[in-house]
């Protein structure tokens, strides 16, 4: 039998990993952006000696305001002229500060030429060490909706707003959709599907320019411009809030019968 307290502290570093709290820091802070060296005291140097300067290290570089972010994503995005190129592209690219703090990146998965398109939120820890979208929890989860109307990760495509996870899961913050808006608006429009589906509110709001909920926008037929055609998208559900919110599966059910039907 675990004792008590071994079992409370199991239970805690289990919920720091779920809440997305999985690396380790030192016990006291460290200011990345300092810029000047603490002063010398009295003590640890005498008068009469005459201290050395200290070795000062690189100051960190700034990522650039995010509406000069958001122009240089523009203009990479528009010289990508495949789903290749556009992954390279974003490998370069600086101007999201997610990416100074991610594993790497996550660009996409499933196939790139499948009719049906799936746009997440951000990675989440899982993601971030794989390099994959949705390959933890509701990543399982999503595949099994999937294979309840017949489809897997080879009949569909699979992406995320944001291809860096945020720190600790967080949700990505308006600035850093918006300066990563390009780069998927791209990717969708290289992948030419015939049904986009926004998995969750984010998603919805960032490429649908909706601004109600995904419980008011979930399971409605929207028109989405992918810069060659106009296609169908639909908001549902995130499978992530299914896994916190069970009862709401039978209307992700309804919302993924009507996608099966779209797509005849």
């Amino acid at each position: 039998m675990v004792p008590v307290h071994k079992k409370s502290a199991r239970d805690l570093l289990d919920f720091y990993v779920e809440a997305g709290a999985d690396a380790l820091v030192g016990e006291e802070p460290v200011d990345r952006f300092a810029t000047e060296d603490a002063p010398l005291t009295a003590r640890s140097t005498p008068v009469t000696a005459r201290a050395e300067p200290a070795a000062r290290a690189p100051s960190p570089i700034a990522p650039p305001a995010p509406d000069e972010a958001s122009m240089a994503a523009r203009e990479a995005a528009k010289r990508a002229t495949s789903l290749d190129e556009l992954r390279a592209v974003l490998d370069r690219f600086e101007g999201c500060a997610l990416k100074a703090t991610a594993t790497q990146l996550v660009f996409a998965d499933g196939n790139p030429q499948a009719r049906l398109m799936f746009v997440g939120e951000a990675p989440g820890r899982d993601e971030d060490i794989e390099g994959l979208p949705f390959v933890g929890r509701s990543g399982k989860l999503l595949d099994r909706m999937l294979a309840a109307i017949g489809l897997d990760r080879t009949s569909v495509y699979i992406a995320n707003i944001v291809p860096w996870r945020p720190p600790g899961n967080r949700t990505p913050t308006p600035q850093e959709s918006q300066i990563c808006l390009p780069f998927i608006s791209r990717q969708i429009e290289l992948a030419d599907p015939d049904i986009l589906v926004c998995l969750g509110g984010p998603s919805a709001q960032t490429l649908l320019g909706i601004k109600d909920g995904i419980t008011k926008t979930r399971g409605r037929w929207f028109s989405f411009d992918t810069g060659k055609r106009e296609i169908r998208a639909m908001p549902t559900f995130h499978p992530a809030f299914l896994l916190r919110s069970p009862l709401q599966k039978r209307f992700a059910w309804r919302d993924f019968l009507a996608i099966k039907k779209a797509l005849g």
